[in-house]
């Protein structure tokens, strides 16, 4: 279901514990526990993230989550639907910057694991095709951001 690497920070059971726990959750609520579907999430450092949002995005600057996902929206609801997942596929990867998650933690009063659990919650709803820009898509993706935080009890 997924694989953590980590990139320039050490490996820490926390990172695994909250990862293993808000992906299952958003596996579950998305009905893709039977799935053969993976998620690479690379742990990593704001150099690190910021050469990658520069190569991927043109964009030069650190940023705290990236997500690359495999499969189009429409073509990934249909496999959904027709439970078309013979071969193990990869849904996509998610890239965080753990010093920005801190960052951000200690900016906005709440603990490191709801700020790395929104940051896989919300990197997880990119790859399966949901995004921010336009405000209706923006309300579907924080409510469905949300519900996977409140089910697992993370709160601010």
């Amino acid at each position: 279901m997924y694989e953590i690497v980590y990139d320039g920070i050490d490996e820490k059971e926390e990172y695994k514990n909250v990862i293993e726990k808000v992906l299952s959750q958003c596996f579950k609520e998305e009905k893709l526990e039977n799935s053969k579907l993976c998620v690479t999430v690379t742990l990593t450092i704001p150099k690190t993230i910021q050469e990658i949002n520069k190569q991927y995005r043109n964009i030069d600057r650190a940023t705290d989550v990236l997500s690359f996902p495999m499969f189009e929206k429409d073509e990934l609801d249909s496999k959904i639907q027709e439970n078309d997942f013979e071969n193990e596929d990869i849904l996509g990867d998610i890239v965080v910057s753990v010093e920005k998650v801190n960052e951000q933690a200690i900016e906005y009063g709440h603990s490191f694991e709801r700020e790395l659990s929104y940051m896989i919650v919300h990197g997880f709803y990119h790859l399966m095709g949901y995004d921010h820009i336009e405000e209706d898509d923006k309300k579907i993706m924080r409510e469905k951001e949300e519900n996977i935080l409140r089910k697992l009890d993370i709160t601010r």
